[in-house]
């Protein structure tokens, strides 16, 4: 394989696997803010408790994702230093306003909660772990904008040859990362949901702390179910940006390949990318994708043959990435409602409490599916119609890409295995008396 390639797969393996913790701790760092904030202001001393045994795998989960933030960083300098050099004006402020603003915050404020137990006052306390919960989602924010700008760049003058920054302003009220900001953390914080759900249905089966643990699951069920009727709002509308801005992405989402008015979305589709047309397409209700994409049935939707072949991303991958996508955000939310609808009887549902064990993984699967859709989609471009991925490359050779891709492969493996097995003890132990 040439540089780019492995350039591209070493970075997918980054960030797939930085994502893994991203959500949870956005997620979890407000759900365990609620939970002390609930202590606070009633002085049941059961949220405390619960707030102290979810914080503590808030926590691991955190110092991981931490470890595996910064080496993505870096490659925007090792791996990508043409793209850095090109937008470096743009992106490197981004960055650097997380860096020193959010994550500066949320690391301090985490160091006040851990240690402040018993030495700051009852309210006092309760703010560190909501200006941890605000740090960690305003840190996502910058991230979010950055990217967006490399979905739809706004706020930019060619100058010398690269991109520089013109317009602040545009550049953080982008409405494509305003739109993806509120898709991924609705998403983050659905999966944060089940996350408390799947381990509490594992004590309940084991008739652990029945109390404890059925308010945890009680709390994770609202909070699944309501973020996951905001994802799909939200997801109706950032379809429409990408409509509008990414045609060619919307085009390869449903693997279509004729420009219409009207167009249909067909419920079974196979697509045949290399005879550009699909193999199988049935069950199509006419007008609907126009629908979705536009708000109109009688839109027109651009095909994929409207695009030259080297303008079009991978269609089997975004294709099939976005029903993975659809199809988990549809499954949670009923079984998360299920959940809150029946939380005062949980125990009478001990296959539905397994089930939300084994469905843990689907939350994750989802959201990894969500990126493949938003970074695959984008294809060919690294920042979209400005500059294509081929052309952001570091001129280095593919030994050195594949050398530091098998040690990252090495590394993120430990660490993995290392999350799972103190995610798995310390939620085994249960709440701390």
């Amino acid at each position: 394989m040439d540089t780019l390639m492995l350039s591209r797969l070493q970075f997918a393996a980054a960030t797939f696997f930085h994502f893994i913790f991203v959500p949870l701790t956005l997620g979890l760092s407000i759900i365990v803010a609620l939970m002390e904030t609930k202590y606070v202001r009633t002085g049941d001393e059961v949220y405390k408790k619960m707030a102290k045994y979810w914080g503590k795998l808030f926590l691991i989960n955190f110092a991981i994702g931490i470890v595996t933030g910064i080496t993505l960083e870096f490659q925007f300098g090792t791996n990508w230093s043409r793209y850095s050099a090109y937008v470096g004006d743009i992106f490197g402020p981004l960055l650097a306003i997380e860096a020193s603003v959010a994550f500066f915050l949320e690391s301090t404020m985490i160091g006040v909660w851990v240690f402040g137990w018993e030495k700051l006052s009852k309210r006092m306390h309760a703010g560190a772990i909501c200006m941890v919960a605000f740090a960690a989602n305003l840190s996502a924010l910058w991230i979010i904008i950055a990217n967006g700008f490399m979905q739809n760049p706004l706020g930019y003058v060619m100058r010398n040859g690269r991109a520089e920054l013109d317009d602040f302003a545009a550049l953080i009220t982008n409405p494509f990362a305003w739109n993806q900001y509120v898709h991924v953390l609705s998403a983050a914080f659905m999966l944060s949901g089940f996350f408390v759900m799947a381990v509490s249905a594992w004590h309940l089966l084991r008739k652990n702390e029945v109390d404890f643990f059925t308010r945890s699951f009680k709390t994770g069920a609202a909070f699944a179910f309501i973020f996951s009727i905001v994802l799909a709002v939200g997801g109706h509308f950032h379809g429409n940006e990408v409509a509008k801005i990414q045609p060619a992405k919307l085009a390869a989402m449903e693997s279509h390949w004729h420009t219409q008015k009207n167009a249909p979305m067909y419920l079974l589709a196979l697509p045949d990318e290399a005879n550009q047309k699909n193999s199988v397409e049935a069950i199509g209700i006419p007008g609907l994708l126009s629908f979705l994409a536009f708000n109109n049935p009688d839109a027109e939707v651009k095909g994929l043959l409207d695009f030259k072949p080297e303008d079009r991303p991978p269609v089997a991958i975004t294709f099939w990435s976005f029903r993975l996508m659809v199809g988990i955000g549809t499954l949670l939310p009923l079984l998360a409602f299920f959940g809150w609808w029946k939380s005062g009887s949980l125990a009478q549902f001990p296959g539905y409490l397994r089930l939300i064990i084994f469905t843990l993984p689907l939350s994750y699967l989802g959201i990894q599916a969500g990126w493949a859709v938003a970074e695959v989609g984008r294809q060919p471009w690294i920042v979209h119609g400005l500059m294509r991925t081929k052309d952001a490359v570091s001129p280095v050779e593919p030994s050195q890409v594949a050398i530091s891709l098998a040690a990252f492969v090495v590394v993120y493996t430990f660490l993995g295995i290392v999350d799972i097995y103190l995610l798995v003890k310390y939620a085994k132990k249960g709440p701390v008396h």
